[in-house]
């Protein structure tokens, strides 16, 4: 009786350390994971593009304010990317603990972000329940290109690269088939949406998709993966580069956390994704 005691004891204990490293450690840390995708399709005529990914951010809850944020910003400059993607959900709504950040400041640190092709948003579910218009123009009024069921055209060392920008799934209308459908010519498509609910209706033609909206689950555990995912996309689609279906979907962890403060196993990121035909497969976190 007393070793089973023991026993539970020793386990209460490591459950309640683990459930503090998950809400007082691991949301505060910041990882810079960088891949290399190579693409079958992307011609041989573009160079590879370095691409910096940053979803999820939502600016006010715990471990996420201005000042870290500014930090973000300077990790991700630090890595040179040729094009920064932001994937959306820039603000929160109703995370414990959280304290509501407007969208101006959030776009003025943002400004900040320094890549030779810019800088391209689409808008999450949180988004636009707070105001997307008003965040649209926040954005833009610094030189932050919004996208909503639209396309950009980026010229990468003389070639041009197509950024498709797919409206969130929860609260728009997305249209791939629509965006894709008014970009003509064979030069590569990078599609760039919130959720990845929409995978399936991005055209094969894409040469590369980037999502976020899952946070991959906050908690990721092994030969689990995530215990809870948000909206129609299935979990298998919450974290990571995903080859399927002649795609190829890397769904970023995302910086902030939505409703419950709590990160296990899925620290935020910083994803910087080389796209191109003489990348190899290789992963590092740093």
């Amino acid at each position: 009786m007393r070793l089973l005691g023991r026993v539970a004891a020793l386990g209460c204990a490591i459950g309640l350390a683990v459930g503090l490293y998950g809400v007082f450690v691991e949301p505060g840390r910041l990882v810079v994971r960088s891949i290399n995708v190579e693409v079958a399709t992307w011609p041989r005529s573009h160079r590879p593009l370095r691409i910096a990914f940053l979803t999820d951010l939502h600016v006010g809850a715990p471990h996420i304010d201005l000042a870290r944020l500014k930090e973000v910003v300077r990790r991700t400059n630090a890595a040179k990317p040729d094009l920064v993607l932001l994937g959306g959900d820039y603000v929160i709504h109703g995370v414990v603990g959280g304290r509501f950040v407007a969208p101006k400041p959030i776009a003025q640190m943002l400004a900040n972000l320094s890549a030779k092709h810019g800088v391209v948003a689409v808008l999450g579910n949180h988004d636009w329940w707070h105001d997307g218009h008003a965040i649209r123009r926040a954005f833009e009024s610094v030189g932050i290109k919004v996208l909503d069921n639209q396309a950009l055209a980026i010229r990468n060392g003389g070639q041009t690269v197509w950024i498709a920008g797919i409206a969130d799934d929860l609260t728009r209308n997305p249209d791939a088939a629509g965006v894709f459908s008014r970009i003509s010519g064979a030069d590569p498509i990078i599609a760039l949406m919130h959720d990845p609910a929409t995978f399936p209706d991005i055209p094969k033609r894409a040469a590369m998709i980037f999502a976020g909206h899952m946070h991959g689950g906050q908690v990721y555990l092994p030969f689990l993966g995530a215990l809870i995912t948000p909206g129609r996309a299935p979990s298998r689609h919450a974290y990571g580069l995903i080859r399927e279906k002649g795609r190829i979907m890397y769904v970023g962890a995302g910086i902030g956390t939505s409703i419950i403060p709590i990160r296990l196993n899925m620290p935020p990121e910083i994803a910087i994704v080389t796209v191109g035909v003489n990348s190899s497969k290789q992963t590092q976190r740093r």
